[in-house]
């Protein structure tokens, strides 16, 4: 898919600042957090001597916050992973002022300004954080895959590393189109691609949306981007979800942790999804799962792009199941095909440091920490309610850079997609720019292309407003 972008009026405004305020996004850290973080020192642990593994960092430009290193090498008919994930909890003590206000922030929010961070800069974007500038306190994942994509063996401890370089995915991209692949990562290719396939057997479902994301450029203007992922950023995405997979084993094993958790679809609900993609003239074998019909969609083919709009609904009920004992039913997660946790994003994501010592108690043979067992019950609802901030966040932002875009367009006739339809109004997506929008006809053609007019774009009110004209 081709990045579309739109440059909006020079003397418009976007006031970042009013949104962050009005869905309360968290402020500046407590003093005690940020003279905890002044005085960082490493906590006391047993650590491998692990720097002499040859980790790179992938992440998008620009970022600071690494979480995530990686090394992958040919191991028998397979692979071995090593998975440096940074290791929050060697600077972060239970019950401490940075503790404390992790857990009311829940997660980083990030803007096309700046970010929001869950940890004070000094620690999620410099001493915690996996840049190649010296040694750092890691927790190393060690997993091996056979050729089919199946997880022969899982290790995790606490180490120190030492990241070699800080890459794009852009650059990794290139390497590998250059046939020139940068030697900690020559097998992830092959490696990604073959859990892709294991994923796909598995029936794990994957829309492969691209993302609608807002860009300030350096003339200080605001751009809306419709961008499909590389094909690298797949294959990297499935290291994390092998460690994901890895770490709910451990769990489950233990009969201790949180998982992350996402049902499997009822019969109603893929019922009516059938029933849409037989109105979308949508390929779907009777007794073949959502995800092989979903593999096969091209996102640049309307009606295609419209179903995968809807079958959203197949991943709904995402939550944070606490494991004591006995799983529970379904300790599943619909779209990675089995049981998943989230381990891998700890400088962002509050709940990842919680299940990485879960993990590492796992892998000891100890019991589960104290504080970790003491925190597990209420740790789903905090970060369902970070999610549902961060998401009207991100949401609001998108929908203002949208009205700042079109403002001086009002009147203009634009073609788009229909995704979503209903008796009174229904919502497309826009060619160009790449704008996601209600139009107010009726009976609109799910998944056909219509011209539409913009009828309003009020940045202050975050409205888009577009009506069919043939």
């Amino acid at each position: 898919m081709q990045l579309r972008r739109l440059h909006c009026s020079p003397d418009l405004h976007l006031d970042l600042d009013a949104i962050r305020l009005e869905f309360e996004l968290p402020g500046p850290f407590t003093a005690d957090a940020q003279a905890e973080a002044a005085a960082l020192a490493l906590l006391p642990a047993e650590r491998l001597d692990a720097t002499d593994l040859a980790l790179v960092t992938i992440d998008p430009a620009g970022s600071r916050d690494l979480d995530q290193a990686v090394a992958v090498e040919a191991h028998g008919s397979g692979w071995r992973v090593r998975y440096a994930i940074a290791d929050v909890g060697a600077w972060v003590a239970p019950g401490g002022a940075i503790d404390r206000d992790a857990r009311a922030r829940t997660q980083t929010y990030y803007a096309p300004d700046r970010r929001t961070p869950l940890h004070p800069p000094s620690l999620g974007e410099q001493a915690g954080s996996l840049l190649p500038d010296g040694d750092r306190p890691a927790v190393l994942w060690t997993i091996d895959v056979d050729d089919a994509g199946e997880t022969t063996a899982i290790d995790v401890a606490r180490a120190t590393v030492r990241s070699r370089a800080q890459l794009t995915y852009a650059e990794v991209q290139a390497a590998v189109d250059e046939g020139a692949a940068i030697a900690p990562l020559a097998p992830l290719e092959g490696l990604g691609t073959t859990l892709l396939a294991a994923a796909a057997a598995r029936g794990a479902i994957e829309l492969g949306l691209p993302e609608q994301d807002v860009v300030a450029d350096d003339a200080g203007s605001w751009t809306v981007e419709l961008r499909a992922d590389l094909p690298v950023e797949h294959w990297n995405a499935q290291i994390s979800l092998l460690t994901g997979r890895a770490a709910a084993t451990l769990m489950l094993d233990a009969g201790f942790g949180l998982l992350r958790t996402v049902p499997t679809a009822d019969d109603e609900t893929v019922a009516r999804m059938r029933a849409a993609a037989a109105d979308l003239q949508i390929t779907w074998a009777p007794n073949e799962p959502a995800g092989a019909a979903l593999r096969r969609l091209d996102m640049a083919v309307p009606r295609h792009a419209a179903f995968a709009e809807l079958a959203t609904e197949l991943l709904r009920g995402a939550s944070y199941t606490p494991l004591r004992g006995q799983p529970p039913a379904d300790p599943g997660h619909a779209g990675v095909g089995a049981p998943y946790a989230h381990v891998t994003a700890p400088l962002r994501r509050l709940v990842d440091r919680f299940g990485t010592e879960a993990c590492l108690a796992a892998a000891a043979g100890r019991a589960l920490p104290t504080w970790v067992d003491e925190a597990l019950d209420g740790l789903p609802d905090a970060m369902a309610e970070g999610d549902r901030r961060g998401r009207k966040f991100e949401r609001a932002v998108v929908d203002a850079t949208e009205a700042l875009v079109l403002a001086d367009r009002v009147g203009d006739t634009f073609p788009a997609t229909v995704v979503q339809t209903g008796e009174r109004r229904g919502t497309v997506v826009l060619e160009e720019p790449a704008v996601r929008a209600r139009c107010d006809t009726s009976d609109l053609p799910l998944g056909e292309p219509i011209w539409v007019r913009c009828t309003e774009a009020d940045v202050a009110e975050r409205s888009v407003r577009f009506e069919r004209t043939s």
